[in-house]
């Protein structure tokens, strides 16, 4: 620190006025110092400013909360209620420092106001002047319960002039007036006044500060007794101060934070610097965490769990993961903004991040449509290509194929098709494909070709940059494809592909906030070392896929192994055709011959619990003629078809035939 830098600090040390701060910069200007010596002065300059204008602040609040105290301690000490009222009065004149203070009361019984206390007043005229409410600056406070200012009282037209009361002011001399209710409740029992007898603007803070004297006043008016009453005030007092002491702390830890935080995304910080600079100020440990909060219709706020706080890490309708602050249950509400903030900043940085790893993604996406379309490419250029993106092809990996399954077109599409109801699941008695016809027309055209393809091409992109994120931090390769999202994830230790399934779709449905399906395919050995594997690996997850949302179970994820009997068929499906056609083809024939729909009333008779009643309802046709189907199908199918063996089969049968129709349609 030099010696003139140090200056400052004697200027502040003795109080010195505003204009001694330049004397310093001057006088090292004037012997010829360098510019950063002179910029130095000047940051110093302006530091030692503000340091004196926040000593002066707080002087004068130091003044004021000690004359709140004061006041407090007379309430307290005091039995006489004219000594109370001039003690209130005497202080609010010496801290507003007016020539002039003096309280009115209103006397219901007359009608009007009334002078009750005076200080520093020279004329009796105006110590015994009467107010009719509505009359004067005062009459008006006291009919609006308003405070009030005039820097001239004979010039403002604002409220009634008086002979009586303009005589009584010219008599003392007064020219700015301050008036304030005095409040009991909402009713306005009397006005506490600050006058000068020169023009005067009155700063909001003193109208604040002679309210609060006016509030002591009201109370030592209404109570009786005065002990226990003023004992309450002081308690509010002394709450009050520590409630300005805590925001005071609250407020510097916000700057502090936004200083830090600003700093973080000017340098390239990252989301570890983030929540390392939160903890540090919030006093807690935060953390950033990739899951997102188990909440809805937070609305960006942070929320309460348990004895922690959790703020998303959110932009554009996706969620990154979490700001997580443990063991704060009682956060001050700028402390949780503080919190918002930050997780905002996170967001921000995760999206810069993003973007900067685009490019990496086509990457890892082209090696991922090379392994697909080209198995006959060089073992060796796929290990490099890999490595470059910091995947080892060598070790087991499973295809998964993903698709979003959270738009209301595509839940009601996939009731239609696999009749079963979207909220829950279950199947009803819908005939498979008939949602490209009546299923439109039934929902009043709601899904418009335009609308729906906008809304499928931005779920693909949203899913295709959550899979690749994903794909990212697994050390895995992730692309678009066939209306989906594939990825090609690494088999970690203990896990099966059922495992990495159900992990995916529920990492991917945290990530885009909407159920996403996905279908797991058997392991692959060595994907560089022997491509071939891969394309088939990516047909086996499809039809897993495909089979899951047939079976509608959307949001989940799983492989073929998780399926039963349907799985060992998806997994080897060479014979699928031929099972269907053993099982219910007589039945397929005879509908393709007679133009019936013998597999619809099937279906609806296995969905409907085989009960013929209930069978009926959901076709709209009369039981006799569900009866007169069931026997054909009887005829058709033989005496044991509703058998559980024969039965178990014929329902796999037709769902079979319906993915099939659904492939085909």
């Amino acid at each position: 620190m030099s010696h003139d830098q140090a200056h400052y600090l004697e200027l502040l040390a003795r109080g010195a006025a505003a204009e001694a701060y330049d004397r310093p910069l001057l006088l090292a200007r004037a012997d010829g110092a360098g510019p950063e010596q002179l910029a130095a002065l000047e940051h110093a300059k302006q530091l030692a400013l503000r340091v004196r204008a926040e000593l002066e602040g707080r002087r004068r609040r130091e003044a004021e909360l000690s004359a709140l105290f004061e006041t407090a301690h007379d309430l307290a000490g005091l039995r006489d209620l004219d000594a109370v009222l001039r003690a209130i009065v005497q202080r609010a004149r010496s801290l507003l420092g007016t020539e002039v203070a003096y309280l009115s009361l209103n006397d219901p019984a007359a009608g009007d106001t009334y002078m009750r206390v005076t200080e520093g007043s020279v004329s009796a005229r105006f110590q015994q002047v009467r107010l009719g409410m509505g009359e004067g600056l005062g009459g008006l406070v006291a009919q609006t319960a308003r405070p009030y200012v005039t820097e001239s009282y004979f010039d403002d037209a604002r409220f009634e002039h008086t002979g009586t009361i303009d005589a009584a002011v010219k008599d003392e001399g007064l020219v700015a007036i301050l008036g304030v209710p005095l409040m009991l409740g909402s009713q306005v029992i009397g006005v506490l006044f600050a006058a000068d007898r020169r023009a005067r603007v009155f700063e909001r803070e003193q109208v604040a500060l002679l309210a609060s004297f006016a509030a002591h006043a009201a109370v030592a008016i209404d109570t009786a007794n005065l002990l226990a009453e003023t004992r309450s005030a002081l308690a509010d007092l002394e709450r009050a101060n520590a409630i300005i002491q805590d925001h005071s702390g609250v407020l510097e830890r916000a700057s502090d934070v936004h200083d830090r935080l600003t700093e973080l995304v000017l340098r390239g910080g990252g989301v570890q610097d983030v929540a390392a600079a939160l903890s540090e100020v919030l006093d807690g440990t935060v953390e950033f965490t990739e899951a997102g909060p188990d909440t809805t219709g937070s609305g960006g706020h942070a929320t309460r769990h348990g004895d922690d706080w959790v703020a998303a890490v959110a932009a554009g309708g996706e969620i990154f993961g979490s700001l997580v602050l443990r063991g704060h249950p009682a956060l001050d509400p700028v402390d949780r903004r503080t919190l918002e903030r930050a997780a905002m900043v996170t967001s921000l940085l995760l999206l810069a991040r993003r973007s900067a790893h685009d490019a990496e993604q086509r990457v890892r996406g082209e090696l991922l449509d090379d392994l697909l379309d080209a198995p006959d490419r060089d073992p060796r250029l796929l290990r490099e290509r890999a490595a470059r993106l910091r995947a080892d092809l060598d070790v087991p990996h499973v295809v998964l194929a993903a698709r979003i399954d959270g738009t209301a077109e595509e839940t009601a599409t996939h009731a239609e098709v696999t009749g079963a109801e979207p909220a829950t699941g279950r199947r009803t008695a819908a005939r498979p494909g008939s949602w490209t016809r009546a299923g439109a027309h039934a929902r009043g055209g709601s899904l418009d070709g335009a609308a729906v393809s906008a809304r499928e091409t931005a779920d693909r992109q949203r899913l295709w940059s959550a899979a690749s994120h994903l794909a990212a931090t697994r050390s895995g390769l992730a692309a678009a494809r066939d209306g989906g999202t594939v990825l090609l994830l690494p088999l970690g230790s203990g896990d099966t592909a059922a495992d990495l399934a159900r992990q995916t779709a529920r990492q991917l449905g945290g990530t885009l906030r909407e159920p996403v399906t996905v279908g797991a395919s058997s392991p692959v050995d060595s994907p560089a070392g022997n491509p071939a594997p891969v394309a088939e690996a990516y047909a086996q997850a499809r039809r897993c896929l495909d089979a899951l949302r047939l079976l509608g179970r959307v949001g989940e994820g799983a492989a073929a192994q998780d399926l039963g009997f349907l799985g060992l068929l998806l997994a080897d499906p060479g014979d699928i055709d031929g099972f269907v056609h053993r099982t219910i083809g007589e039945i397929v024939d005879y509908d393709r011959r007679r133009g019936t729909d013998l597999v619809g009333t099937l279906d609806a008779y296995f969905a409907s619990g085989m009960s013929p009643a209930r069978t009926k309802d959901d076709l709209h046709v009369h039981v006799n003629t569900v009866a007169q189907r069931l026997e054909r199908i009887g005829r058709l199918l033989g005496p044991d078809w509703q058998s559980p063996a024969r039965s178990l089969e014929i329902q796999l049968a037709l769902r079979l035939h319906a993915m099939s129709s659904s492939a085909g349609s």
